[in-house]
């Protein structure tokens, strides 16, 4: 692949509800451009985007695939996302260094969840964006019927830039209302074709109202208009592309990827439309030598920085860093610094990845996008820049795991192998996390859904030979105290020489602090240097309550009496009259079991309300609070005992069709209700 300078880059990513045709499109794309010669179907798993092993087999993305592909003297980097929504991190870190989105619509479903997710993202990054509808070949679709429910959802940004021809029975092609010209199928490829009379009826109001749109982005062109002049196609062109770039048009486009329709007209859009990198603004960053506001513009002249935003490991080729070039040049053979580690990197070859295939290159500029391999410190949401020029950008943002699960080893000794493939594999997919619950000496996995989990242990022995059992986490109760107690514990053992007698009497009361140890001996009844041993061997006791073995907080012990041996009295004798003056301390005070306890936010479309508040007070939940937000929906704000949020990402989707989100975090411990501790005791007791 030739060499390109930034104005000749266009990064765009495709985006859109699962199953509406991402992939297919892609492959039309490399067909179009004549990378590949036949069109792989995803059904088939020979698609170039959807190489690794699970995709093909679950035939879906998991994963983002970056497809270069070159037209008319323009290098595209197509990033094809994933639509399942367990696999949003990957479009997440996409779209932060894509300059424009393609939001793909299935003709014969309208808009759908992904859809109005898509929307959303690309929204919120304010980045310019086209529809593709696709599958318009199937039967019974119903085009304005697909365009009314786009403008209700997002409103008169919503623009058709082609009308198809004969939807009724097969899709024979299309008109490029913009530039006039139709596009008709002829059973293997698109060719140009005349722009009938008949049709002017249905494309002439629609074209009057593009033009109405190049009259309101220039103040030269609106008076142009007014005088009733007739605009040239290089300034409908340069009008559209203003309001494109603006957000304020969003170009509708139809076809098929599948039968190679429509995909001529969306590559000349993309580089008639899409901001090459030279459009978009400046990145801010920070310098890491003062911590100051630095500002890099995307141009060969600058220094060089870089975001890595996608890291691929494989337990045979080791890690492979996908990065934007965000300003200068890289070169292969060079040192680049990691202000983040605050190391120096050094990068091999270069090379752009196309699903699996490899292309060495030589040199890529600021805009573009690269492949490095085996970086040692680096990875994904790092900056790699000049040293003497540092500069260190934000973070990507991952959405936090809702779902978490405990693994198991299916063979014994295999701990160890199950902790580096997980921890290998967190780096290459920073939306799930794992950690050790020391506690309850499980592993836990924190993922986006069940199917994000399953692809995870997939993985796992796929790439690292471990093969793992799914189960629900252990949930970390807490025991105390709900009444007060005055006990004495005493340790008298005589074997024949040095005995062991230790006798201690204790109070034991409720407290706001985890632990409270107080003494109040007089007169000498247990002497000052087994005070210490008293209070240790109370300690020791907190990791073992008296009903089911939980850890035992907020408790107050106060040693008011006891007595000693002058021979056979010793610090261990005193611990173990503490510990059983605990035992039966504890089972006198009322001992309860408690439960954590979860804050909860949920941000749902305010048609699921109903729902969402009764679900939550079925799981034993307190409403604290709702919020309007400004796209409409409403956040709630809710506490419930975390034994009844195991499943809550599952159960949302399905609740509110995938439209809700939650975040959850720890707030405090509260009491388990009466009825419920004995089932928690005989459960704990049989674990053991």
């Amino acid at each position: 692949m030739k060499e390109y300078g930034s104005d000749q880059i266009r990064n765009v990513a495709l985006v859109g509800h699962g199953g509406c045709g991402k992939t297919a499109l892609t492959e039309a794309m490399l067909y179009t451009t004549k990378v590949t010669n036949r069109l792989g179907k995803t059904e088939e798993g020979n698609t170039v985007s959807d190489f690794d092993k699970q995709e093909i087999e679950r035939k879906l993305s998991i994963n983002t695939s970056v497809i270069p592909i070159e037209w008319n003297q323009y290098k595209y980097n197509i990033l094809d996302t994933p639509g399942y929504f367990d696999f949003i991190g990957e479009v997440n870190s996409t779209l932060r260094v894509a300059g424009g989105a393609i939001i793909v619509v299935d003709a014969s479903s309208g808009v759908a969840v992904g859809t109005e997710k898509a929307w959303k993202y690309a929204n919120h990054k304010k980045m310019p964006k086209f529809i593709f509808l696709n599958k318009m070949d199937k039967e019974n679709v119903n085009y304005d019927k697909v365009i009314d429910q786009l403008r209700e959802k997002f409103g008169k940004a919503i623009a058709p830039f082609a009308i198809p021809l004969g939807t009724d029975h097969g899709l024979r092609g299309f008109v490029n209302v913009v530039d006039l010209i139709a596009r008709e199928y002829n059973g293997k490829e698109c060719i140009d074709a005349p722009v009938k009379e008949e049709w002017m009826e249905k494309i002439s109001p629609i074209r009057e109202m593009l033009i109405e749109s190049v009259a309101e982005s220039d103040e030269n062109l609106m008076e142009k208009f007014f005088e009733g002049e007739e605009f040239t196609q290089e300034e409908i062109h340069e009008g559209l592309r203003k309001g494109v770039l603006a957000g304020d048009i969003v170009p509708v486009l139809v076809g098929s990827a599948v039968n190679n329709i429509g995909i001529h007209t969306l590559l000349e859009m993309i580089h008639t439309y899409m901001p090459s990198p030279k459009d978009k603004k400046e990145y801010e960053g920070v310098s890491t030598h003062d911590g100051k506001k630095v500002v890099r513009n995307i141009k060969e002249e600058e220094p060089f920085s870089a975001l890595i935003f996608k890291t691929i490991v494989d337990p045979y080729i080791g890690k492979i860093s996908l990065m934007k070039i965000i300003s200068g040049k890289l070169t292969g053979d060079t040192e680049v610094y990691n202000p983040e580690k605050d190391e120096v990197e050094k990068i091999g070859n270069l090379f752009l990845m196309r699903g699996k295939s490899q292309i060495q290159v030589q040199k890529v500029v600021a805009g573009d996008i690269v492949a490095v391999s085996k970086l040692q410190y680096a990875q994904t949401g790092d900056t790699l820049c000049d040293r003497s020029n540092s500069i260190q950008y934000s973070k990507i943002e991952f959405p936090q795991p809702t779902l978490f699960m405990a693994v198991q080893p299916k063979a014994k000794g295999d701990e160890e192998k199950i902790g580096t493939g997980l921890n290998r594999l967190a780096e290459e997919d920073p939306s799930f996390i794992v950690y050790r619950n020391t506690e309850t000496k499980q592993t836990l996995i924190g993922g986006q859904g069940d199917m994000h989990i399953d692809v995870i242990t997939s993985k796992l022995r796929n790439k690292f030979g471990v093969d793992v059992n799914i189960v629900d986490q252990i949930i970390p109760y807490r025991e105390t105290i709900k009444g007060r107690a005055d006990v004495q514990g005493k340790h008298k053992k005589q074997s024949g020489g040095h005995g062991q007698y230790g006798d201690v009497k204790i109070r034991f009361e409720p407290v706001e602090e985890e632990f409270l140890f107080e003494e109040e001996i007089f007169g000498g009844s247990v002497p000052k240097n087994y005070i210490p041993a008293v209070e240790k061997g109370l300690r020791e006791c907190l990791d073992c309550g008296v009903l089911a073995g939980y850890p035992v907080v907020n408790l107050k012990a106060v040693l008011y009496d006891g007595s000693y041996h002058d021979v056979d009295s010793s610090e261990m004798a005193f611990k173990i009259a503490a510990s059983l003056a605990f035992k039966k301390g504890l089972q006198e005070a009322n001992p309860v079991l408690l439960e954590p306890i979860m804050r909860v936010e949920i941000i749902v479309p305010e048609d699921y309300m109903g729902d969402i508040m009764g679900d939550m007070n079925k799981r034993r939940g307190r409403i604290l609070g709702m919020e309007p937000l400004e796209d409409g929906s409403q956040k709630v704000i809710a506490e419930a005992p975390q034994a009844e949020l195991f499943k809550y990402a599952i159960d949302l989707r399905s609740m509110t069709q995938a439209r809700g989100s939650f975040t959850m975090e720890f707030t405090r411990y509260d009491e388990v209700p009466g009825q419920l501790t004995p089932k928690i005791i005989e459960a704990t007791k049989s674990r053991k």
